[in-house]
């Protein structure tokens, strides 16, 4: 039975630095009834494919891209190959897929991916991207996030975070690499691939805006205002840190709006990853945000608020970037009167 074709198919991308175990996990997850219909594009990086032979799957939705990393220089390619994909389905050509699923080398950056998908018109209008999974090698992960800046972007922008090799370990350390990325990432859900703790149902559901505002207490400042010191914990080496800012009163949507736009103009490269919960002026209702590097996810506006504290709350990852110039200029301009021009200085100072 072919599988009913949605408005918007949902894309995941499946993450993760190399030998992390990202193919052994889509060969595993595509046997699941729930991904059934999906679709997958693999990419591999060198002259010879191997991984889409490794998945045991090989049909007309099972695709190769192997001409470069996905992250630079095949972005058309993938362009095109949702875009050929999405015509053959129309045209019956292929099985109707109701997912897809993309496996990037493990040397890509997330973040052009994803751009990739929002920014082409006809890519963007049939496909939306529905979650990041991110493999972390538990042997090699704490020497990797010092050294590789692919591995710390990776782990930023995951909504789902699956702990490899943990048999490899000894218990203490897989519990301290995953309070590690806690730090790195409050707002992923971290589990261990090889324990029953988790199942694809746990990878394709979408995180509930609603959870934002629990995710984001992990940051939070201890004394109400959001002008805190910096916390050693929440530093990874000598660049990658998570910190918070949470105002005392409700902000201004367009302020608020141009100040991380420009912010992310500037900045987005070292953002990894920015996500909270807004107390809009004039509106009763939050509304959640959400960007990784340049890209900023269209908000979602929430029901209710998940609790009684009503202030905003945001958490940024960032990669080499101070915390108190960012914090400066969003006092001076979504909570001041600083003229846009003030606030760009600002910015280009941070």
């Amino acid at each position: 039975m072919s599988a009913a074709v949605p408005v918007f198919t949902p894309v995941h991308l499946l993450t993760g630095f190399l030998g992390s175990g990202k193919t052994t996990l889509l060969r595993r997850i595509l046997k699941d009834p729930a991904l059934a219909g999906a679709a997958v594009l693999i990419n591999e990086f060198g002259e010879v494919g191997l991984d889409h032979h490794l998945i045991e799957r090989i049909d007309e939705t099972t695709v190769l891209l192997q001409s470069g990393c996905l992250c630079c220089t095949i972005r058309g390619e993938l362009a095109d190959a949702m875009r050929d994909l999405l015509s053959k389905r129309e045209r019956g050509l292929v099985p109707a897929f109701d997912r897809l699923v993309i496996e990037s080398t493990g040397l890509a950056d997330p973040f052009p991916i994803l751009s990739t998908i929002r920014a082409d018109p006809v890519v963007s209008h049939h496909f939306t991207v529905a979650g990041t999974w991110a493999t972390i090698d538990v042997v090699n992960a704490p020497a990797g996030i010092e050294r590789r800046a692919e591995m710390r972007k990776q782990i930023a922008s995951a909504d789902r975070i699956l702990l490899t090799k943990t048999d490899l370990v000894t218990p203490a350390d897989a519990a301290a690499l995953r309070s590690r990325l806690s730090l790195m990432n409050p707002a992923a859900e971290i589990r261990d691939a090889n324990a029953a703790a988790w199942d694809v149902d746990w990878l394709l559901s979408e995180t509930p805006a609603e959870a934002i505002a629990d995710e984001t207490h992990h940051h939070e400042p201890r004394h109400g205002h959001h002008h805190h010191h910096r916390h050693d914990p929440n530093r990874h080496g000598d660049a990658i840190e998570a910190f918070s800012i949470v105002p005392d009163r409700a902000v201004d949507w367009t302020r608020f709006g141009v100040w991380l736009s420009m912010l992310l103009n500037r900045h987005g490269t070292s953002i990894l990853r920015v996500k909270g919960i807004l107390a809009l002026e004039g509106e009763e209702r939050p509304v959640a945000v959400h960007g990784v590097q340049h890209l900023v996810h269209p908000p979602t506006h929430m029901a209710a608020w998940p609790s009684d504290d009503r202030r905003s709350r945001l958490v940024f990852i960032v990669d080499g970037l101070e915390p108190d110039r960012i914090r400066r200029s969003f006092d001076a301009f979504v909570l001041g009167e600083a003229t846009p021009a003030a606030a760009t200085a600002r910015i280009e100072a941070a």
